[in-house]
């Protein structure tokens, strides 16, 4: 069966990131100061960004123009492909059109290069000199390291150690874009040395490796922070996905009935659907729009929106978010990106507007899903986007089911090719389901901060 894909030439690589701030119905609450909880003012992030990004950061403006000099690296792979699923169609016998949009053409193999690329250019303009991050699966740690290595900037990566040890091919290509990679809690930081006093074998979080990523930047003045979701300008930089996949659809004479995406901290989620959710809003497009997060970490199924801090240690910023509070250490899955406490603060205001719905997927069902797709479309997943992939196909076969036609469009954000003992575990039996307990999480809620 034929592959049918839909390009654009590079000169339609966007112009523009969208922000759907202004689009949206009621504002997002403002980030507060983690000592007094008053509203930030922008020089309380300088310590940690470039002006640059704050601006963008709080922007009311609809467009924020793409530098020519960031899309000419974007020119590397962008625009990436939007591909129809034809032969995983007919392998589930359905009426449904499924369309994927595969980030994972990158050299980075994965979306998180799209935010990553301005945020070091950004830096190396206003004079930094080193960027410190964490890093969960890998993704972005490889993808910061690379941009680092593009733009002359040093690289320091915290990598979360349950996926330090799981991914040591993710740790290699780091080191071989020239960053410096640390498992995570360290004895580096001072929060990193407080979690080990109490958790000596502590599999780490993304939470404790924010954490130290934080204190590190925010004591050396030549260094700043980056991170791959969760802020507004993150995920801004990646509305490049969807801007191109409105285009693409319309090549393909489809519009989507339903769009999907997994999320973690929310990015490779809002990239997708924030174009589309901007259609919705003045009623240019009617679909359901589905974020799927593991039920191993349900921070939008059943965390609380309220404020919470964003790292472990209470260095970062309080964000309205929903969240199963800082202290949360979920499980050592294999979708390492998606073990957040937290999501973006858009990503759950949308969820609350009632603009997107939110379910969770077992990891043994993801990861059945993932080497369902391969041996139809031919692509090994990442564990993460497993978890739109068997969303896609529930919603198929559910379709099939009704006898209904059904077009469904999916972020396929990375490649799963440096995940495969992920694969390997599957294979031998050895991954297991994991549904969080409602006692654990009502814990890790109970230390929320009070803020009135």
């Amino acid at each position: 069966m034929e592959t049918i894909q839909y390009n654009l030439p590079q000169d339609r690589i966007p112009r523009v990131w969208y922000n759907i701030l202004p689009d949206l119905p009621s504002p997002l609450a403002p980030p507060l100061h983690p000592g007094t909880h008053q509203p930030l003012g922008p020089e309380d992030l300088a310590p940690l960004f470039p002006m640059s990004l704050i601006l963008q950061e709080v922007s009311a403006e609809r467009e924020i123009e793409i530098p020519e000099e960031v899309r000419q690296i974007y020119a590397q792979w962008r625009p990436s492909p939007l591909i129809r699923a034809r032969r995983l169609e007919k392998a589930l016998d359905t009426p449904a059109h499924i369309y994927y949009k595969y980030e994972g053409v990158s050299p980075a193999g994965s979306h998180k290069l799209n935010t990553a690329v301005p945020q070091a250019f950004y830096n190396k303009k206003a004079g930094t000199k080193r960027l410190s991050t964490e890093t969960g699966a890998g993704q972005w740690g490889s993808a910061l390291s690379m941009a680092c290595s593009f733009l002359g900037l040093e690289c320091k990566v915290y990598m979360v150690r349950v996926s330090y040890d799981q991914k040591p091919y993710r740790r290699a290509l780091m080191e071989a874009f020239g960053a410096s990679v640390t498992a995570s809690p360290s004895t580096e930081t001072e929060s990193g040395r407080a979690i080990l006093a109490e958790h000596p074998n502590s599999n780490g979080s993304l939470g404790i490796a924010i954490s130290e990523a934080v204190e590190v930047a925010a004591k050396d003045p030549n260094t700043k922070y980056a991170l791959g979701s969760v802020l507004n300008h993150v995920l801004l930089h990646q509305t490049v996905i969807g801007q191109e996949a409105i285009e693409q659809m319309a090549l393909a004479g489809d519009e989507p009935d339903v769009i999907i995406g997994c999320t973690g901290g929310g990015s490779n989620f809002a990239g997708l659907v924030m174009p589309y959710l901007g259609r919705k809003i003045k009623g240019q497009c009617q679909a359901r729009v589905v974020a799927v997060e593991p039920a191993a970490c349900p921070s939008l199924t059943k965390g609380r929106f309220t404020y919470d801090f964003g790292d472990t240690a209470h260095l970062t910023p309080l964000v309205k978010m929903h969240t199963l509070g800082s202290t949360f250490i979920p499980p050592g899955i294999h979708a390492g990106g998606l073990r957040y406490h937290g999501m973006a603060p858009l990503v759950s205001h949308v969820l609350d507007l009632g603009l997107a719905e939110a379910v969770t997927v077992q990891q043994l069902d993801a990861f059945a899903a993932g080497i369902q797709f391969a041996r139809a479309e031919g692509i090994i997943p990442a564990p993460e986007a497993n978890h739109a992939v068997a969303q896609a196909i529930a919603e198929a076969l559910r379709a099939r089911a009704e006898g209904k036609p059904r077009t469904i469009l999916f972020n396929l954000s990375g490649h799963g090719y440096f995940d495969m003992q992920s694969y390997i575990a599957y294979h031998a039996g050895t991954l297991e389901n994991y549904e969080y307990p409602e006692e654990e999480i009502a814990m890790a809620l109970a230390g929320l901060p009070s803020v009135e």
